[in-house]
């Protein structure tokens, strides 16, 4: 069982500023404001195979998980994985100059890994509001990314 979505959104901001935003793990919590701790796995900066434990705060409850970069063609995409109760995610951003700015595409994929009947029937029945937790907190993430980006901009202007 195989569920995605795709959102967009204009960032007015360059695309290095919209990376540097993206991959400062470590100011996630700031940032990010769903994202409530990161704990870094990996010493150095972000770059393919860079681990870190993010707890997030979803429906109410906070849930922490291992995530890790799949891939990277700075500045212009990145793969971020996480494998948790038999799913595995997959979130893609891609970042395409824009008019004075940048276009940022998040990609969301969640796969269950040999899913049994009680796990298809769990998809069935909460799916959807799984996805719809997810199309809102990425939303989120997206306004926040695009708020940290625009305020870096405005700095480094003045």
């Amino acid at each position: 069982m195989t569920y995605g979505l795709e959102l967009d959104r204009y960032i007015d901001a360059p695309a290095d500023v919209v990376w540097d935003v993206l991959t400062d793990i470590g100011r996630s919590p700031t940032t990010l404001s769903g994202v409530t701790g990161v704990e870094i796995l990996t010493p150095g900066t972000y770059r393919e195979g860079f681990r870190w434990r993010e707890t997030r705060r979803m429906l109410g409850k906070e849930a922490t998980e291992e995530m890790w970069v799949a891939a990277v063609d700075a500045p212009g995409s990145t793969t971020v994985k996480a494998a948790s109760g038999g799913t595995d995610y997959t979130t893609r951003f891609t970042l395409t100059p824009a008019a004075e700015g940048t276009q940022l595409r998040l990609s969301f994929g969640a796969e269950a890994q040999n899913p049994g009947w009680k796990h298809r029937l769990a998809m069935a029945l909460f799916g959807k509001l799984g996805m719809h937790a997810a199309r809102k907190a990425i939303n989120q993430d997206l306004y926040d990314i695009a708020a940290a980006a625009e305020a870096r901009r405005e700095a480094s202007h003045e």
